[in-house]
Formats: structure tokens, sequence, C-alpha cells
């Protein structure tokens, strides 16, 4: 690239960095997906949105829907397009309002083609749609069978404790001494339809987004500092946005 070429890169990254960031998170079950999405709105101050846990909480309410979803999502099966989105437009108008906004992170991503297109339509009408990342770890399906049928979850503050590392020989909650339980929908029957469903709807899904936009594919088969230091590198490499300056990656390759 030329000199005036790379002026005109620079001009362009540094008029990116005064937009809001949209990170999107795909991965199988498993894929420590949520775990990625926190330490990245812990790092930039971004916003964190679980597709899973909206809709567990909204399982919660004693109504038609609520106690619908608890059935369904205990079965593995998926909720319908209808649900999700009006689930995630709330959310979105939530954002907007918000001042000093800085981005988010959509930890689950959009599961069918229709999603994909209906959340690209609502980032252009949010004006969020300049700088969008979209970010796959990649676990085989039986790392991902492994993982989901071991791992567990705190029974007081619902934190999710992965089965990986060190996070192995947990006896209680490292957040509150909670005890730990296993998830009603992450038995063998349920785990079998959640990866056949994301093999048959999820990665179309993703494919429509990696052909518009930026695609960034970790290796989800390594310790979770690891994965995370990856993908630093990965967003800075991309364009040294506001929320992933030089010092950030460099900090996230020395394991900080």
């Amino acid at each position: 690239m030329t000199k005036e070429g790379i002026k005109e890169q620079q001009k362009a990254n540094t008029e990116l960095m005064k937009k809001p960031l949209s990170i999107i998170i795909y991965g199988r079950a498993g894929s420590g997906k949520g775990t990625q999405a926190k330490l990245l709105a812990e790092k930039f101050g971004l916003e964190h949105f679980s597709s899973g846990d909206a809709l567990r909480q909204r399982s919660k309410t004693n109504d038609f829907t609520g106690k619908k979803l608890g059935m369904v999502m205990k079965s593995g099966k998926w909720v319908p397009p209808s649900t999700i989105i009006k689930i995630w437009m709330d959310k979105l108008e939530k954002l907007k309002q918000k001042k000093k906004f800085k981005g988010w992170v959509y930890d689950g991503g959009p599961r069918f083609i229709t999603e994909s297109e209906l959340l690209n339509t609502a980032l252009e009408w949010y004006e969020w749609q300049e700088n969008i990342k979209i970010i796959f770890i990649d676990i085989s399906g039986r790392v991902s069978f492994d993982r989901l049928t071991k791992r567990r979850q705190c029974k007081e503050c619902g934190e999710l404790i992965p089965w990986i590392g060190e996070f192995k020989k947990l006896k209680k909650c490292q957040k509150c001494k909670g005890s730990l339980a296993y998830r009603a929908d992450d038995n063998t029957a349920a785990i079998k339809k959640r990866l056949v469903e994301f093999n048959r709807h999820s990665i179309p899904a993703m494919n429509y987004f990696k052909k518009k936009r930026k695609f960034i594919k970790i290796n989800g088969e390594q310790p979770i500092e690891d994965v995370f230091k990856d993908i630093l590198r990965a967003l800075f490499s991309r364009g040294a946005i506001a929320h992933c300056s030089h010092t950030a990656a460099s900090q996230g390759r020395s394991g900080s």
C-alpha cells in the first residue's frame, strides 16, 4: 500500500473509532461465547446481551409465552424467530437511549437467515451499521457435547461454570460460593438437537453476515485466556477501533 493509501486507511479507522461497536459472537453451545462476551464487555465498557440468558429470564414470567418457552428450551427445540426478535428489539431500543454508549456484544447471534436479515436492518435503523465485527468461536461437535454434559451453573446467582481448565476443580461458585448444579436444558437429548440445529440453521445465518462483514474465526478449543488474546489480536488487526486500542491488544497478549 502506498503512503497515501496508508494515510487514507488511518483516516478511515479514526472515523470508525467514533462509531458504536457491535460484536456478534457465534459458536456451538459450550464454545465459551458467554465467557468471551463478558470479558470483552468488561474490558471495553460494552453492553452484554445474551439471547440464551434473555430467553431463560423470559421463561420465568408466568404467562403463556413464559411457560411455553420453558418447555421448548428444556426439550432442546429452538424458539421461533418472532419471539427472540421481540426480545432483542426491546433491548436495542433501551441501548439506544443510553448516554455515552460505546457499543454492545451479542452473545449467541441470530440463528436463522431471517433473524440475520432483520438484525442487519435493525442495526441500520439504530445507525450502528458501520462498525460491526462477527466472531466465530470454533469448536467441534464432540467437544461441544463433552463440555455441555459436564458444565454446571450456580443455583444462587446463575453463574455458568464451564467445563474447562481450572473451572473443573470448582466445588462452589467462585462468585457467590453458591451450590453448583447441572442445567436442565443440558440433557443429552436436548444437546444433540441443539448441535443439529446449529449446523442446519446457525451456520447459514452466520454465513449471511460473513458475506457482508469482516469475519473473525477463533480456535475455541484452547484455554479461555488464549481465546481472548486471539480475539483481541484479531480486532486490533482489523482496524484500531477505540474500544480495542493497541495498548489493550498488547495487554491481552501478556495475559492481563
